[in-house]
């Protein structure tokens, strides 16, 4: 993560808030994508919100068959909605995903 000592500070802070049970290995990827460079206009709570749906989807739901199969983004999110708010419950999330989020 190349973002300035204050932000990841703050990213960690987010994350911790956020997310209090989830496993090391999954906090650590949340945490890199959170701090990249794309996301860095973004507040350190936003910016640890999409790095986590993203991760959730891409590596905890079947997003990516989904895709494979053909469905276009927005219909695979719709069909996944509920496994990553499985995830976050699993993990003590502090925010579940709503039908109607853009994330």
């Amino acid at each position: 993560m190349s973002a300035p000592t204050g932000r990841r500070r703050a990213i960690a802070k987010a994350l911790t808030a956020l997310l209090p049970l989830a496993p090391y290995a999954d906090m650590e990827r949340i945490r890199a994508d959170a701090g990249a460079v794309h996301m860095k206009t973004l507040p350190p709570t936003i910016a640890v919100w999409l790095a986590t749906i993203a991760h959730i989807r891409h590596a905890h739901t079947d997003y990516e068959r989904l895709l494979a199969e053909g469905y276009d983004r927005d219909a695979a999110r719709f069909f996944v909605i509920e496994q990553t708010n499985i995830v976050l419950t699993r993990w003590r999330a502090t925010r579940l995903l709503d039908d109607d989020d853009d994330g």
